[in-house]
């Protein structure tokens, strides 16, 4: 059964120092996101491209996204295969490659660190990633390779 689900954010350029964009240093990155209910989420560019380094930028963003998305996806596959999960951090990482005033992600690579409750075999611990991968909607819309070094620490 396929089903449409909808998502809408708010974003506000904050950066008008009174000339607006007149010139490339003129102006400031920061911007507010916002959605209904939530709190709001500063954000500017990366420091290279002259934004504040105290708010999110989108490359981080993206980042985030891919890493949470997995997370929630790895503990639905969990909960399948009857794998008790208690703790789960990720110190992930991604690479972007700048092309002239453009360019893209060439990867990113999750590092999760996932405590179980119960010894777990290898084997299991790897089809529960690869099935986590197939799961995150957010993976699935990317055009760059999502790669998993994940560790399993039983506790």
């Amino acid at each position: 059964m396929n089903r449409e689900h909808h998502y809408s954010v708010d974003v506000a350029w904050l950066g008008n120092r009174g000339s607006g964009t007149s010139g490339y240093r003129e102006y400031g990155r920061q911007s507010v996101i916002t959605a209904a209910g939530k709190h709001d989420l500063e954000a500017s560019a990366d420091r290279t491209f002259h934004g504040d380094a105290d708010r999110w930028n989108p490359e981080e963003l993206l980042l985030a996204a891919l890493a949470e998305c997995h997370m929630l996806s790895f503990l639905h596959v969990a909960v399948k295969h009857g794998v008790i999960v208690t703790d789960y951090t990720d110190a992930a990482q991604g690479t972007m490659e700048q092309q002239g005033d453009g360019g893209r992600f060439t990867s990113v690579t999750l590092r999760p660190v996932v405590t179980v409750s119960a010894p777990l075999d290898d084997e299991l611990f790897a089809t529960l990633h690869h099935e986590a991968g197939e799961a995150c909607f957010i993976a699935n819309s990317v055009n760059f390779p999502v790669r998993h070094e994940p560790r399993v620490v039983v506790g």
